[in-house]
């Protein structure tokens, strides 16, 4: 998967242990991201819906939840990828803003996915595989740029990776169907249905998922949009329609607290971690306040994300900041019967907290 800031790779095991445990069979992903937990259920035999603002992340729902592996067609699929690894590449939007202005990428891998995703747009723009597709270029283009993760700025020397050869590689699919909905989760959530299980990572603090990745928003709308600074963001990062409300530390409790309230779901977890504008605390109280039966918190300490381990880095890719700390706590907050959390405590070998 791409390189993302609040990647919940470490806890993927444990939120499927959840599910397995509590013998859910629908689940709702709220704030989907790169689809890692969504997967992981998916794989499980759940039926999972998958939910996102952010253009890149519904393709990756539709590619890894939407799309039912045994309906794709992979010599037909390899037979495309074959064709667009052949395309010359060609000096394009990307080339230019991401590669001459910006040196996110090396031109000979710009060039190339100028011309491929050109060639995606107008030869599969209405073929099931378009999402398949795009998620292959986009994963293909994180494995060559030269940044920590996220798209803020650019390395001042190049990472090694960034020198590689552009390469597409069809993508592990899953069998089963499952739904992916572009939507904002603070609107969309009451008007879901009901589920077994509902996972819910909202964004933290301060940092936008919209600028942080802004080169794939444009890679995904391929809409060629006009930028400013080093970083060649988004001229429309700078709308409030882009911005969110949980980005807003005074809005964000509000927000957070609302949208739980939506939810209709028999459990529902929420992970969070102790850097956040809210606590494990107040999170619990509100679940318990919806209804729920009994709440409790499971604790897990991992590392930082790979980022703040290193420092604090300039839009020149120079370093500015220190490390402060290198590793926190993540918690699972969860709600439901109490008969449901005593499976999960037993499951995660850990004693309910609350």
């Amino acid at each position: 998967m791409i390189k993302y800031l609040g990647s919940k790779r470490t806890l993927v095991p444990i939120i499927g242990a959840l599910a397995t445990a509590i013998g859910a069979r629908t689940a709702l992903d709220l704030f989907t991201g790169t689809t890692r937990v969504a997967q992981e259920l998916k794989r499980r035999g759940l039926a999972v819906t998958a939910v996102d603002l952010a253009s890149y992340s519904h393709v990756l729902a539709q590619t890894f939840i939407a799309t039912d592996a045994t309906r794709v067609d992979r010599d037909r699929l390899a037979d495309i990828v074959v064709a667009l690894m052949a395309l010359p590449g060609t000096h394009g939007y990307f080339t230019e803003t991401f590669c001459v202005q910006s040196r996110f990428f090396q031109p000979k891998n710009g060039m190339r996915i100028d011309a491929i995703r050109d060639r995606i747009e107008r030869d599969y723009r209405e073929h099931p595989v378009y999402p398949i597709l795009l998620t292959m270029l986009m994963l293909a283009a994180d494995r060559v740029d030269s940044t920590t993760g996220v798209q803020m700025a650019y390395l001042k020397d190049w990472a090694p990776r960034a020198y590689h050869d552009l390469e597409l590689r069809i993508p592990a699919l899953l069998s089963g169907g499952g739904r992916a909905i572009c939507g904002d989760a603070t609107t969309v959530a009451a008007d879901l249905g009901h589920f077994d299980l509902a996972y819910v990572d909202p964004p933290y603090n301060q940092h936008r998922y919209f600028n942080n990745y802004h080169i794939w928003e444009t890679l995904i709308r391929w809409d060629a949009p006009e930028h400013y600074g080093k970083a060649c963001k988004r001229i429309d990062a700078r709308d409030e329609a882009t911005k969110s409300p949980f980005n807003s530390r005074r809005e964000m409790p509000r927000v957070f607290r609302e949208t739980l309230a939506h939810i209709d779901a028999e459990v529902i977890a929420v992970s969070y971690n102790n850097e956040a504008w809210v606590s494990a605390q107040d999170i619990s109280e509100w679940l318990i306040r919806d209804g729920h039966e009994q709440v409790a918190v499971f604790d897990f300490d991992f590392k930082r994300y790979v980022g703040a381990q290193i420092g604090i880095f300039n839009p020149a890719g120079e370093k500015v900041g220190t490390v402060s700390h290198t590793r926190n706590v993540e918690h699972i907050i969860v709600a439901g019967p109490r008969a449901q959390l005593a499976k999960i405590s037993d499951a995660l070998q850990q004693p309910c907290s609350r």
